[in-house]
């Protein structure tokens, strides 16, 4: 998996976007009512940065700020960690870990196709590692006993 290039793991439709205008209100509201804890922050066809549940916490509701006069510009982290859709997926969780993100926009030629997160490592195709982890466990066990 880690292998894979970035286009064949992002999340390619599974993506919200804000104005940098609107609110943290309507911002929150619409991440909300998408189960997303992330929406990339657009103006114009350009990705201007990314907001997550974390900077509305942390830099809205933390300082006391009124969400609904609080205008996402202020409280997203501007030009967010990007990368390509070939780069692959273990490069993307270094440059993710790298800069303490857990989601980076795939840009490419300018254009934002999609998202990839650092829980897609956590998704189904892991599921088989830890079964096959402990099936070799098992057996160097079972070798190292002389069975």
């Amino acid at each position: 998996m880690f292998d894979l290039p970035v286009k064949r793991v992002m999340e390619r439709n599974k993506f919200i976007t804000v104005s940098p205008n609107q609110t943290i209100s309507q911002a929150a509201r619409l991440m909300a009512s998408k189960h997303f804890g992330v929406a990339l922050v657009m103006e114009g066809g350009q990705l201007l940065g990314i907001l997550t549940t974390s900077d509305i916490v942390l830099r809205v509701l933390g300082l006391g700020l009124d969400p609904n006069d609080t205008p996402v510009r202020s409280a997203m982290t501007p030009n967010p960690i990007t990368v390509a859709p070939g780069d692959s997926f273990g490069h993307a969780l270094v440059v993710m870990q790298t800069h303490r993100v857990r989601h980076a926009p795939v840009v490419e030629d300018g254009h934002t196709l999609g998202l990839v997160s650092a829980r897609t490592a956590m998704d189904p195709d892991l599921d088989e590692f830890v079964p096959e982890a402990r099936r070799r466990e098992h057996y160097l066990a079972d070798h190292r006993a002389g069975h």
